[in-house]
């Protein structure tokens, strides 16, 4: 059975691999799988090149290409891969779920051969005990899934200060820089802290609007922010403070943002 660790780079992943790397979780992954989106902030990719080196086992980047230049080029009328932004999401399944399927297969020998009855491989996924509405089954029966942090009852915070206590970076959350779940706290930091990935995603955000030929199928126009404005005519103040259920634990596949 071969061991695979769900690379993030996120919170969560980020300390289940460092906790495996220091023997607290066994058996120890035989690789470890970061899926490129290919517009993850700079702050994730400089993380990701600090952690790599940290890990006993190797890490295999794989991608189904860049998602940012997959809404553009469905701004013109080519097919792409939608984001959940208040419309049918297929973004975690073609840029996470299937590259690591891919890879999966191609570490197991099985490529292009027919899939195993049982379970050959495990994926250990970096869901949180706050988070435990994110565990999904696993797609296909020939692997299972596996979450340790769950496991151990560790919430987000818990993996902040067992980073914290053993001299760790705090890691940056990992999701892609035009991600609709973003809430506002995270959309406020952005503008904030990191302009540039901001100013990238109103650049997306106006291209979905008017709609192109990508998008006329469309019966309402597309945003990046939840509340359905143009994002740089979002003030981001906070909804959640004012009791609005933050639904992204419910909504996501647990792929991201770990």
């Amino acid at each position: 059975m071969m061991t695979i660790l769900s690379l993030g780079a996120g919170v969560q992943s980020s300390t289940m691999a460092l906790m495996a790397a220091e023997g607290w979780i066994k058996p120890m992954p035989d690789c470890a799988i970061f899926a490129d989106t290919g517009w993850e902030p700079a702050a994730v990719y400089r993380h990701l090149d600090w952690l790599m080196p940290q890990l006993p086992f190797p890490v295999h980047i794989v991608s189904a290409g860049n998602i940012r230049d997959g809404l553009v080029a469905g701004s013109k009328g080519h097919r792409w891969a939608s984001i959940p932004a208040s419309i049918r999401r297929q973004c975690t399944k073609e840029y996470k779920i299937v590259p690591i399927r891919r890879k999966v297969r191609e570490l197991l020998g099985i490529v292009g051969r027919r899939s195993p009855k049982e379970p050959a491989a495990t994926q250990w996924i970096g869901i949180s005990w706050d988070e435990a509405s994110r565990m999904k089954p696993a797609y296909e029966r020939w692997w299972a899934n596996r979450w340790p942090l769950i496991e151990l009852r560790m919430s987000r915070w818990d993996c902040l200060r067992w980073l914290e206590r053993h001299g760790y970076p705090e890691p940056p959350k990992s999701s892609c820089i035009g991600c609709p779940f973003h809430d506002n706290a995270l959309w406020r930091d952005m503008k904030i802290n990191r302009p540039q990935e901001f100013a990238d995603a109103v650049e997306i955000d106006l291209l979905m609007r008017p709609a192109g030929p990508g998008f006329k199928a469309l019966s309402k126009k597309a945003y990046l922010h939840r509340s359905c404005q143009p994002l740089d005519q979002v003030t981001f103040d906070n909804a959640e403070d004012r009791g609005q259920l933050n639904l992204f634990i419910n909504e996501c596949e647990g792929m991201c943002g770990v």
